[in-house]
């Protein structure tokens, strides 16, 4: 049950990324001083926070589309596969989420 909230979660939040990125474009569009603003907004800890939940959503929608793809195979349907599967997911969308900011502060993409 736990897999199937999140999975809904993840799509309802990665709607909620579309947007930020809608905005981020607008903002790059519209010359110096709005892409300034939005990136004074998006660097802070707060926006970092934003695009960290963006992209732990992103992983394990990505986990849970993989587990939906095996399942549609017709594999992993006993409860307790369907629930290792859903587990996976949720360890998987940690790791690489903790994986992929580990990267972005090591390699000064990313800073406080």
């Amino acid at each position: 049950m736990l897999g199937s909230i999140l999975h809904r979660a993840s799509g309802v939040a990665l709607y909620a990324g579309a947007a930020v990125v809608t905005v981020w474009l607008t903002c790059l569009a519209a010359g110096p001083a709005c892409y300034a603003g939005f990136l004074a907004i998006m660097s802070s800890p707060l926006g970092l926070l934003v695009w960290a939940g963006l992209s732990a959503a992103a992983f394990y929608h990505l986990a849970a589309g993989v587990r939906h793809l095996v399942w549609d195979l017709g594999h992993g349907l006993t409860p307790r596969s369907a629930s290792a599967l859903a587990t996976w997911s949720i360890v998987f969308a940690v790791v690489a989420t903790a994986a992929f900011w580990a990267w972005l502060f090591i390699s000064g993409r990313v800073a406080l």
